[in-house]
């Protein structure tokens, strides 16, 4: 087996590696609302969202994969050290991903993927090998770091929005209903939450199909960018063992930490979500469940009582999420250096 096989074949590996520990990482974000509101056992709630998670990747189409695939250029640089770069990159999403998954904090996977590849192209070779966008930005072509960018930015605004929209129209259109209502409203959360994770894996689940695509075209294996359906099988599988197997610690944050949850909190939180995701993805916009998840809740509480809605916690929510950038591209810079000094 050839150097350049052996590089391809385990950065394959660690892109779907990736792709667990997202579905490991993010599976709480799904499921947070429906065991905060006893709709669900855990058992029925990682099953059912561990199907329609694994729906989507399959059938959700490849916009987001073409905008991940397309944000940094290696095609100029040889082989070995493009795929190096990469997996490189990989490692430092995933080894951020880990840390917040073991201190409990709901940052997002998206930003970790973003910045653990950014951060190692600038570094080892230079910032024209990442596809800012910004030139085409100023012609009202979005493209590239600021399409991603845009899209992490704005969804926690819009499922802010949203969510306190469609919280204050659900408690209008309740108003003077039976306490019994409570049960019909955790049945419809077995839909909801299909929904969430239905569209969580068309948008995570395309994040890590790019960049494995990516991978066969660096190492020459494919010719043009186009997702096989092999790759789609892959992501879909891998994401859907890591939410099987998900983190728990991020549930008691979502669930709990933010708003107290009832029935129809959870279920205007898992309607915000699931369109605000999937509208995303098919406009090819790679988005952060957890941002989109969280943001939501908050939109919901501050419709009904903004006192309540634990601000402190939200503030450490966001302080994470603005370090993630940075902090994934120095674990995928330090990975970078350390396989230099080893070779």
């Amino acid at each position: 087996m050839n150097v350049l096989l052996a590089l391809t074949i385990a950065t394959i590996v660690i892109v779907l590696v990736f792709e667990y520990t997202n579905g490991f990482h993010d599976a709480a974000n799904i499921i947070a609302t429906v065991i905060a509101s006893r709709a669900m056992t855990p058992v029925q709630a990682v099953l059912i969202v561990g199907f329609f998670e694994f729906l989507g990747p399959m059938l959700g189409g490849t916009a987001v994969a073409n905008t991940i695939g397309s944000f940094v250029t290696l095609d100029d640089i040889a082989p070995l050290k493009s795929l190096t770069v990469v997996l490189c990159g990989l490692i430092g999403a995933i080894a951020w991903n880990l840390l917040t998954w073991w201190r409990g904090i709901p940052s997002s996977s998206s930003h970790a993927l973003v910045g653990g590849l950014v951060g190692v192209i600038v570094v080892s070779t230079d910032a024209s090998h990442v596809a800012w966008g910004y030139q085409e930005l100023l012609h009202g072509h979005i493209s590239g770091v600021a399409k991603v960018i845009a899209a992490l930015v704005l969804s926690p605004i819009v499922g802010f929005g949203i969510g306190f929209l469609i919280h204050r129209l659900m408690m209008l259109a309740l108003r003077g209903a039976h306490p019994s209502i409570n049960r019909d409203l955790r049945r419809l959360q077995f839909v909801t939450s299909a929904g969430l994770a239905f569209s969580h894996g068309a948008n995570d689940g395309q994040k890590s199909m790019g960049i494995l695509t990516l991978v066969l075209l660096l190492g020459g294996f494919i010719h043009s960018f186009a997702v096989p359906f092999w790759v789609m099988l892959a992501c879909s599988c891998a994401i859907t063992a890591g939410i099987l197997t998900g983190g728990w610690q991020i549930v008691r944050t979502l669930g709990f930490s933010i708003y107290k949850i009832r029935p129809l909190h959870a279920l205007d939180s898992q309607l915000t979500a699931a369109g605000v995701i999937f509208g995303a993805s098919l406009a090819g916009a790679p988005v952060s469940t957890t941002h989109v998840v969280a943001t939501s809740i908050m939109g919901i509480g501050a419709s009904e009582r903004p006192k309540a809605v634990r601000w402190g916690k939200a503030g450490e929510i966001v302080v994470t999420w603005l370090i993630t950038i940075p902090g994934a591209a120095l674990m995928s810079v330090a990975c970078y250096l350390a396989v230099n000094a080893l070779l």
